[in-house]
């Protein structure tokens, strides 16, 4: 049993109930298991011992998911479908909580968040978007991220502005100081394409599916953005096997010195600026990624936390989710494993802005106040495969941008209207 003996029966929910009506009280003792994956960092650490000092009645044990996100999902899936109360907290994926949700998995919040008064509109938008659905809230933001446009500032004067002027300084300056090539992305068939392709897109002023559900890919706008990374996987200043990039491979062709530009995570200035394995250390800039007709757009990344609707601990879960994602919590990730905060505020903390460059620089944080979150739907992991294909044969120039936009939109509008 996960509660210890003074305990008994305390928080016992009602059948149907999306809330428990009993807090728990100071002499109560109660143990939650938070799921995460593989943490690198001192941030969950930290956080948990924070918590438990204000909380001295609630301990976390820590479960260690895999890795692999898609291993994490599918782990979830399968304890979560099962009915199971084995872990009480869970750290998701910002394109998991429609899904979840939809499922029956996830414990609503909203009745926990008005209760509390807890402000979510201190968050950036789209980290509410991506923890919605049905106009429901079902996760809580933990920490967000989003790409960037990274450049050999030794090379690079002022960066580019628009994608245009990215493919001909790009064309023009391969070459330049030991480089092979001009410019680097994802563009491998995987989530990866995606997000790299939603940037496209959403800078040309297209969308996939709407705030309606509806699939609107096949318009004018969404297929400019895809001509545009047409553009650019078939051009010659990109590797001859961009299309098997991930995110390592762009990391290590920066870091190596081989290419002028990159787009990547955040986490790339902590690599390319660490002189024990980057080859440009004191030579790396970075900046929002260009604007398409539409301005600029970054694929929202980042990850949330969720509350497994079965367990048994709803009040001690909540206080641990309500933690993680409040000022305090927030600033102890940021300090702790350069998290970047998904509330605004704290990029005015000196304390942030000194953990990391990037939580000091408005750049960055401009790019997290446009960030574009990837479609919010329940049946994404089957969107994402059909976008993968799709776009992938679009990258790879076996199709046009306006076959893809035309199959995405038959194949992804079978999948919404399926009863």
């Amino acid at each position: 049993m996960k509660k210890a003996a003074a305990v008994t029966g305390a928080f016992i929910m009602l059948a149907g109930c999306s809330t428990a009506d009993i807090s728990p009280t100071a002499e109560d003792e109660v143990t939650i298991t938070y799921a995460r994956g593989v943490d690198t960092t001192n941030a969950t650490d930290a956080t948990i011992k924070a918590f438990e000092e204000e909380h001295p009645n609630i301990n976390v044990e820590v479960r260690e998911m895999p890795p692999d996100t898609g291993e994490q999902h599918n782990q979830y899936a399968t304890i979560l479908s099962s009915g199971s109360d084995e872990i009480d907290v869970f750290a998701a994926d910002v394109v998991w909580p429609a899904e979840f949700a939809q499922a029956g998995y996830a414990l609503p919040l909203d009745r926990l968040i008005e209760r509390d008064n807890v402000d979510v509109d201190a968050h950036f938008p789209a980290t509410i978007e991506s923890t919605s659905y049905n106009g429901r809230q079902f996760a809580m933001p933990a920490y967000t991220d989003a790409g960037l446009l990274f450049y050999r500032n030794d090379i690079v004067d002022e960066p580019p502005e628009t994608w245009e002027e990215l493919e001909t300084m790009a064309a023009e300056l391969q070459g330049e100081e030991g480089t092979s090539f001009g410019y680097s992305m994802q563009a491998s068939q995987y989530e990866g394409l995606v997000t790299n392709a939603i940037e496209y897109i959403g800078a040309y002023g297209g969308q996939i599916i709407n705030e309606n559900q509806e699939v609107v890919v096949n318009s004018p706008e969404a297929i400019e953005g895809i001509q545009k990374m047409i553009d650019i996987t078939q051009s010659d200043f990109v590797p001859n096997n961009i299309l098997n990039f991930q995110e390592i491979e762009t990391e290590n062709a920066f870091i190596n010195g081989n290419t002028v530009f990159a787009r990547n995570w955040p986490y790339l200035l902590s690599t390319s600026t660490d002189p024990e394995i980057s080859n440009i250390p004191d030579n790396v800039g970075f900046t929002t990624l260009p604007s398409g007709s539409d301005g600029t757009a970054s694929a929202l990344g980042g990850w949330t936390t969720m509350i497994n609707k079965n367990s048994e601990e709803v009040d001690a879960s909540w206080e641990f989710v309500k933690f993680m994602s409040s000022e305090q919590g927030q600033k102890i990730g940021a300090l702790e494993g350069s998290r970047a905060p998904t509330i605004e505020s704290l990029y005015d903390d000196e304390d942030i802005q000194e953990a990391n460059a990037l939580f000091a620089d408005d750049a960055f944080v401009e790019t997290l106040q446009n960030a574009v979150p990837r479609p919010v739907t329940a049946d994404y992991p089957e969107v994402s495969d059909i976008m993968q294909i799709e776009l992938s044969r679009a990258a790879a120039g076996e199709i046009t941008a306006e076959e893809a936009a035309a199959n995405m939109e038959r194949k992804l509008s079978a999948v919404l209207n399926e009863e």
